[in-house]
Parts: C-alpha cells; sequence; structure tokens
C-alpha cells in the first residue's frame, strides 16, 4: 500500500496516522507461525523439566503463552526481536508492504533502526517480576534514543498481530504535540522512562483500538502510553523505527542496517544470519560494555 499525500499531511498535522487494513495476513503469518514453533518447543523442554503441567497444544496463538506463563514465566523475557531473532522477523522488517508506508515519510533510503520490538503483553499479574516491561508509561520515543538523535526524524511503526482494544492495553497516544519538542523525562524503577509530570501536555489522549492487519505511525515526539493487559489473553504486537539512511539511531552499541535503498540497493542488508551475527556480537559486547539505553535520571 502506497500512502496518499492527504494521510501523510495529517501525521504532520496530528503526530500519528492510523491505516486500517494495510497489510495482508501473507505479510503476518509467516511471523506468527516462527512464534507459535518456539513456544511449541520451548514449552515441550518446559514440561519435560517438569515446570509446567501442560503444554497447551491446542491453545490458540493469543492464548497459549498466557497459560504456560500461569506456572512458569521463564520463556516470556525470550521473545523479543532481538532475543530471538527469527527468519521471518527479518524479512518483515524489510517487507515491501511496509517499506512501501515508510518511504512516504523517510524517503528513498531507509535504514531500520537497532530499536525494535516485539511485545507479548501477558495478563496482568502473570509475570513472576511483578511488572510487565510492555506496560509503558506516558513518554516520547525522542526521550528513548541517545542525544545524538535529537535532530533526525525517527519514524516509530507500531502494529498488532493480535487485536489490540481498551481491555488488553491498546496504544494511547497524545495528538498535536509535534513541534514542541522534547520534554524531560525520568526513568522510575518499576515503570521505565515518563515524561516528567510538569512537562506532561494538555492534549486530550486518544485511545486507538486496532486490529491485525493496521498499521500506526507515529513522529518521536508524540507522547503515548500502554495500559496493562486486564484480560486473559495476550496481546501480541511490534514497535518498530525507520530512518533515513546516514543519520544516528540513538543507540549506536546496537545494529542498525539498510533496509531500502533506491540508489545503491546494493547496501540493502538481506542475509539473515549476518543480522543475527551483528545482533548476537553487540549483545555479547553489551553485556561488557553495559552501556545506558536511556539518558536520563533514575528515581
Amino acid at each position: 500500500m502506497k500512502l496518499t499525500q492527504e494521510q501523510v499531511a495529517q501525521f504532520e498535522a496530528d503526530g500519528f496516522l492510523l491505516v486500517r487494513s494495510a497489510l495482508p495476513d501473507a505479510d503476518l503469518d509467516p511471523l506468527i507461525a516462527e512464534y507459535e514453533a518456539h513456544i511449541d518447543k520451548r514449552a515441550r523442554q518446559l514440561h519435560a523439566e517438569g515446570k509446567i503441567s501442560d503444554v497447551h497444544a491446542a491453545a490458540p496463538f493469543d492464548r497459549r503463552l498466557a497459560l504456560i506463563c500461569k506456572e512458569c514465566d521463564e520463556l516470556y523475557p525470550e521473545l523479543d526481536i532481538m532475543k530471538l531473532r527469527a527468519k521471518a522477523a527479518f524479512s518483515f522488517l524489510r517487507s515491501d508492504n511496509l517499506l512501501d508506508m515508510v518511504e512516504a515519510f523517510v524517503g528513498p533510503e531507509i535504514t531500520c533502526s537497532p530499536i525494535q520490538h516485539m511485545r507479548a503483553k501477558i495478563p496482568q499479574g502473570l509475570s513472576s517480576s511483578g511488572k510487565d516491561p510492555h506496560v509503558l508509561p506516558w513518554h516520547q520515543d525522542a526521550g528513548v534514543t541517545w542525544k545524538e538523535a535529537d535532530n533526525e526524524f525517527i519514524l516509530t511503526v507500531w502494529l498488532p498481530l493480535t487485536r489490540a482494544d481498551e481491555q488488553n492495553g491498546c496504544l494511547q497516544v497524545m495528538p498535536g504535540v509535534v513541534g514542541t519538542g522534547l520534554r524531560p523525562h525520568v526513568t522510575r524503577a518499576g515503570m521505565g522512562t515518563v515524561i516528567v509530570d510538569e512537562h506532561m501536555p494538555k492534549s486530550k489522549p486518544l485511545t486507538l483500538p486496532m486490529n491485525k492487519g493496521d498499521v500506526l505511525f507515529f513522529h518521536k515526539e508524540t507522547p503515548h502510553r500502554s495500559t496493562p493487559n486486564l484480560t486473559d489473553t495476550v496481546r501480541w504486537s511490534m514497535d518498530l523505527r525507520y530512518q533515513k539512511t546516514g543519520t544516528p539511531t540513538g543507540r549506536p552499541f546496537h545494529p542498525e542496517f539498510v533496509a531500502r535503498s533506491r540508489t545503491n540497493p546494493e547496501s540493502e542488508l538481506n542475509d539473515w544470519a549476518e543480522w543475527d551475527r551483528l545482533w548476537a556480537a553487540a549483545q555479547a559486547q553489551a553485556a561488557i560494555d553495559k552501556p545506558r539505553n536511556h539518558r536520563w535520571q533514575v528515581v
């Protein structure tokens, strides 16, 4: 799907654009299938180790992880994009249908930022740590990069793999805030990075229920949050970042890659094994260097 000038203008005015039925099942189903296969494999391992009493093989995608995590949430931290590094995830990051829309905002030279997440938000209370990293307070994505990226346009792409609604913690955004700059944030234990209370904008929040295939684009200055999952199912979603090639990502210790180049196609990364290697090496080095993802004071 290619976006219209009217849609781009709406994005620029509101700071976000929600496109319904933007992606076909054919783009998303291979990714879901690879995650289902991983969860099945790990469930059988956990069952063999006596950590769960049932593998829940008949449970649907939006339910099985929750049933497993009721007894053991050991596999929960393994599911983010850079942890699992699924081949289907790498293919999706470079998919033509997605990049055709991204190009309307970023231009023809597109880099995939290393800030990318698969978010399997389980029902509230199932995480043994007592907190869920996929429940996020009000923040700007400009606030979760290093200062080197402050002057760069970075596009956030958020999309659900299952129904996302008010009950299971869909996204909320504050429209019309773009152009007011980066607001002061702090990092709060158990919450993450959050806009300082007295610097919260006065814009009225919008709640954005979405279905599989819908895509939300928003500006890095748009405040947004994600609320707890109050259902018994899993809210599966992805949030990705894209920007013009050659601009700093704000995460120099993690690997970016060229997803599309109209002028130099040879520069595109098409090799999953190399992407996997880059992430493995970056994570190994980060375990030594322990860089801070976020720049704000911890309170």
